[in-house]
């Protein structure tokens, strides 16, 4: 019989409540602990979900050599120091997207990961998601031939959530819904972009509001992606080919895929299989990695995320957006300088 694998979730938000959901309904796997800043909320957390132990802090959670996997689910702004934390703890890690606030702090998450061969990967859902392999087969098939434009967008009305737009947070469209895009076409074109170009629109707070954004591949491939908070879109992506196209409905959480020929004429919905909530595949995932002595996943590796995160970072700088804690870094360094 194989041993129950216990996970903790650091954080107590929305989504840290749909992994508890989750979790309880997966097969050889428990939600442990869960660990909040505020210990009651922690406690209510865990009665709610019926999580054995709930940690005061999340120092008191490091202590706990019971875990196998933590999952991070907190502000982009606290990534970094709470992935720096459980690595330095021996840790594995599964922290939720976008990976840190900067390449430069990926980075030096995924080097220490290295360093003391702990466990981390990105939760960047879809990718692990088993509908992935059924659309990248029928986009390799041949069926529309050889691709040359995808198009995808992803917009939710959330910008009454301080999360999206306070820059202390690390907010902003990019790296709460841009990064679904930015992986979609990654995913389905590759990783060979010869050029970018994008516009963005601010909010109040001075984070992006609604992003538009156009990536050209060395193969004259081209990806056109748009996401915003202040608007519902229809999150579809879609592949066009001289043969016809591919049409992936919600690339946030993949639901279908069909394909339409040269004269416009639907074949065949194939329909994602059914599902706990798809967070369970990267639980899974990484999971099975630890237990074969792997700290990244190969459906998310390291190289990949850090990419990403460099498209992001260059992207807000076109954009000049900074965040605090950027700005905070740049001081520290002058400082360093001149002492």
């Amino acid at each position: 019989m194989l041993k129950q694998k216990r996970v903790a979730i650091m954080g107590t938000g929305k989504i840290a409540g749909v992994m508890a959901g989750t979790i309880k309904k997966m097969k050889n796997v428990k939600c442990y602990g869960v660990a909040s800043r505020n210990e009651e909320r922690a406690q209510e957390f865990a009665k709610e979900y019926g999580i054995k132990v709930a940690y005061a802090s999340y120092e008191e959670m490091m202590l706990d050599d019971k875990i196998d996997l933590v999952y991070i689910a907190t502000p982009h702004s606290e990534h970094y120091a709470n992935m720096i934390m459980c690595i330095e703890n021996n840790k594995n890690v599964l922290c939720e997207k976008s990976f840190t606030t900067n390449a430069r702090q990926a980075q030096e998450v995924i080097e220490l990961a290295r360093e003391r061969n702990v466990f981390v990967a990105e939760a960047m859902w879809v990718r692990y998601m088993p509908m992935l392999t059924t659309i990248k087969s029928i986009l390799n098939s041949g069926i529309i031939g050889e691709p040359t434009m995808l198009t995808a967008n992803l917009g939710y009305n959330i910008a009454d959530k301080q999360r999206m737009t306070d820059p202390a947070l690390s907010g902003g469209t990019l790296l709460d819904l841009g990064v679904y895009v930015l992986n979609f076409a990654s995913m389905m074109f590759g990783k060979d972009i010869e050029n970018v170009t994008s516009s963005c629109t601010l909010t109040d707070t001075g984070v992006d509001l609604s992003d538009s954004i156009t990536l050209t591949f060395k193969d004259k491939k081209v990806a056109v992606l748009n996401s915003t908070m202040n608007a519902i879109s229809d999150r579809r992506g879609i592949i066009y080919g001289p043969k016809g196209y591919i049409e992936v409905e919600n690339i946030n959480n993949f639901e279908s895929v069909k394909v339409y020929d040269a004269a416009y004429k639907a074949g065949k919905t194939i329909k994602a299989p059914k599902q706990i909530t798809g967070y369970e595949y990267e639980v899974s995932a990484c999971l099975e990695a630890i237990d074969k002595k792997e700290t990244e996943c190969w459906q998310m590796p390291h190289d990949e995320t850090l990419r990403i995160m460099q498209l992001m970072d260059r992207l807000r700088m076109d954009w000049g957006i900074k965040y605090p804690c950027e700005c905070q870094s740049e001081t520290d360094e002058e400082s360093e300088e001149t002492q």
